[in-house]
């Protein structure tokens, strides 16, 4: 129903930046929650970031706040991530999400392969 695939990641250095793209096909994409999740080795996969239908309403995991900022164009069918400020800790596979509605935080329904983020201390 929904193809997702996520672009950007790579190797910087901490304090950094890095931004990430998402490009959905299938289902109309303008009608989709947004979310961006990442998941580091040995650990759960966690929630980053999500945006709304329009983009008028975002969220962030307290550990980004500040410092990441999610976007979306409809009429690219892109959604982004723009991380600055990177840290280590900031290092995992970071998955592009995608839902027809819902809490921003929870439950989406189909999801990208991931793409590589590694900062360097």
């Amino acid at each position: 129903q929904v193809q997702l695939v996520e672009s950007g990641g790579g190797l910087v250095q901490a304090g950094g930046s890095l931004s990430l793209s998402c490009v959905a096909s299938g289902r109309t994409f303008s009608s989709y929650v947004m979310g961006w999740f990442r998941q580091a080795p040995g650990k759960e996969r966690e929630f980053v970031a999500a945006i709304s239908w329009r983009g008028g309403s975002t969220d962030y995991a307290d550990s980004v706040k500040g410092r990441f900022t999610i976007s979306r164009d409809n009429a690219k069918n892109t959604v982004y991530l723009q991380m600055n400020s990177l840290k280590p800790e900031d290092t995992a596979v970071y998955y592009c999400a995608a839902k027809n509605t819902g809490p921003l935080r929870y439950e989406y329904d189909y999801w990208g392969q991931g793409t590589q983020v590694t900062v360097s201390s």
